[in-house]
């Protein structure tokens, strides 16, 4: 009987070890991560399994959940500004994790920068004195993968506003424009404690970012015009004129229906944390926005494009879910054909007077089919003739393509982000859900007419994308930003007053073939600045309306100014200091922060006081 037993136990170790040795069913992890030093939640850490692409990041309530493929995975919590921590998962299905602050700067590398092929310096993250409260940080994926040696991320050259002398160039004519891209994508470099590229700096758009407290409207006109003159911060000797309008606030429960379309890049560029799982909970926060009487179908392009969800009423919220959870990232990017489809499928749903939008997600980097930032510029401006409108996501870094993805929301009659956050997802699709997906008046356009008795001469800041020819005022063909409902649209202009000398107005040699510019004989008596006309449609309209107004002369101590103007005028000097601008002036980092800081005003999301952090990181990182 011995030998049985032994035979026995024998086989029973057999049996036992082929259990131990067969491969683990993969099962899913959650948790919570915080700051450690206030238990704060930490929304938009990168939450990956070590030595695999899987990964996710967490929520706006710092959670997460994501699946593993054994009970020997490591996870690993990378948080920008925070030590990254690793964790083996063993037998936990619930993972909770405290991240330190990291108080070190770390090596320096080079890497080459952008379409310019310049060298840029670039460096690891550091924690900037006075860092944000931790629901105000912006995290982002591990370093190696943000910034990979071989940097080919695109941005259109942008040639900045010069002065203009008045006698020769009276009219100032621009599109409005309430993209906000460049605002995150900047602090996106920041945060990184690098010096943005300049061209990824645009001015309007980091003043766009933030709303400000104009007057609603009051007449049938869907926006009101609200003007400020007062001395220029940055040189005493000039003058600055703020210029804002706010669009009428439309309640939720009273906007028309939605047509949507997500059309999602998962080609093989966007399988990193910060890209698709960051889409992914993006479109979360949206689908919770939308009613019964909203539509959303889905379509994603890689090597090919294609439906994923057909348009489904928005109170089916859990199939709309279902779908986004399904999408993987892999292959190329068929760019045109997701686009092709995406408006076709709008276009078979249409709804008469309702809001019809494509919104698209992704790095830019097209790379088949109709891929030439030309082509796909064509492609939705003939779209847009048929109503439906565009808003662009751009996601990513290292390899994003800011110039095609701008081009293609001006073009497409619609709007750009970038989303570097869940949090910055939140502003874009909850906070400002009105403003970013309904439009109240499309092709909008302004046109100053300076008086030359009063002003020397002018500049207007930013808006070096958006310049119109005189000429383009009148023509209704001529397309114009849009502006959505309860958005905010502020333009700041400089100005030399008359009698003034400046170095800044190159003065041309005498005409000899016509007589110089006079000066009409009342303009001296008049106490009017300029003149401001506005011309603007309904979204559904082809013809436009004209405002105007004046402005005077008259001006208010700086120190007397609002919030407003003396906020965005901070704005627009960081911009200035963060392109190297000629206009500068006496500006510097720390100027900047008095006035901001001095202007925050009404401040619910805190999204002015992370503005004061970054003035405050990118002087550290100046001084580097």
């Amino acid at each position: 009987m011995k030998p049985l037993h032994l035979t026995l136990a024998f086989l029973m170790l057999l049996v036992f070890s082929s259990w131990s040795a067969s491969p683990e069913a993969p099962f899913t992890v959650s948790g919570l991560v915080t700051d450690a030093a206030n238990g704060s939640p930490l929304p938009g850490v990168a939450v990956r399994v070590k030595g695999s692409t899987q990964g996710t990041v967490t929520d706006i309530k710092g959670t997460y959940q994501l699946q593993v493929p054994s009970e020997q995975s490591v996870l690993q919590f990378s948080f920008v500004g925070y030590r990254t921590k690793e964790q083996k998962v063993g037998s936990r299905r619930s993972i909770n994790v405290k991240l330190e602050q990291e108080v070190e700067q770390l090596q320096e590398v080079i890497v080459t920068g952008h379409s310019t092929r310049r060298q840029m310096k670039m460096s690891a993250p550091i924690a900037p004195t006075g860092a944000p409260a931790p629901q105000m940080m912006y995290g982002l994926a591990d370093q190696e993968e943000m910034y990979p040696t071989h940097n080919t991320e695109e941005y259109a050259t942008v040639h900045e506003n010069a002065f203009r002398e008045v006698l020769q160039h009276p009219l100032s004519t621009f599109s409005i424009d309430v993209d906000n891209a460049s605002y995150a994508n900047m602090r996106r470099f920041i945060m990184g404690g690098q010096t943005p590229p300049k061209d990824a700096v645009r001015i309007e758009e980091m003043v766009n970012y933030f709303s400000y407290n104009y007057p609603q409207p009051k007449g049938e006109d869907p926006f009101s015009v609200t003007t400020e003159l007062s001395e220029c911060p940055w040189n005493p000797q000039h003058q600055l004129l703020h210029i804002g309008l706010q669009g009428k606030k439309i309640a939720t429960e009273n906007l028309p229906p939605s047509n949507l379309v997500f059309l999602i890049d998962v080609s093989g560029s966007m399988n990193t944390p910060e890209r698709l799982p960051l889409v992914k909970a993006a479109f979360k926060l949206l689908v919770a926005e939308l009613r019964p009487q909203d539509r959303v179908a889905m379509v994603v392009y890689a090597g090919a494009a294609g439906l994923v969800l057909p348009s489904t009423p928005g109170d089916r919220k859990g199939e709309i879910l279902a779908a986004l959870e399904r999408l993987e990232a892999g292959g190329s990017t068929a760019g045109g054909a997701g686009l092709r489809l995406a408006y076709q499928v709008a276009e078979e749903h249409f709804q008469k007077g309702g809001n019809n939008r494509v919104i698209l997600a992704s790095d830019g980097d097209f790379n088949v089919g109709v891929s030439s930032t030309a082509a796909m510029e064509r492609l939705v401006e003939e779209k847009r003739e048929t109503g439906v409108f565009l808003t662009v996501l751009g996601f990513g870094m290292g390899n994003y393509k800011d110039s095609r993805m701008e081009t293609m929301a001006n073009k497409g009659n619609g709007n750009y982000a970038y989303i570097d956050n869940i949090l910055e997802a939140k502003k874009v699709f909850v906070n400002e859900f009105g403003g970013t997906l309904f439009t109240i008046a499309k092709d909008v356009k302004l046109q100053l007419e300076f008086n030359p008795a009063k002003v020397k001469g002018y500049r207007l800041i930013g808006y070096e994308n958006r310049l119109l020819n005189k000429e383009d005022f009148n023509n209704d063909k001529k397309d114009a930003g849009e502006l959505g409902s309860g958005h905010t649209v502020t333009a700041l202009y400089e100005i030399i007053p008359a009698g003034s000398e400046s170095p800044f107005l190159q003065l041309v040699d005498p005409l000899k073939y016509q007589k110089e510019t006079k000066i009409a004989p009342g303009a001296a008596r008049s106490n009017e600045l300029l003149s401001l006309k506005l011309r603007y449609k309904q979204p559904d309209g082809a013809t436009s309306k004209l405002i105007e107004t004046t402005v005077s002369t008259q001006t208010t101590p700086l120190d007397k100014t609002s919030d407003n103007f003396r906020f965005s005028a901070a704005v627009a000097g960081f911009g200035m200091l963060l392109r190297d601008s000629e206009f500068k002036g006496n500006l510097t980092y720390p100027k900047v922060l008095v006035m901001a800081k001095g202007a925050q005003g009404r401040d619910e999301e805190g999204y002015r006081a992370e503005f004061l952090n970054l003035v405050r990181s990118m002087e550290i990182v100046a001084k580097k």
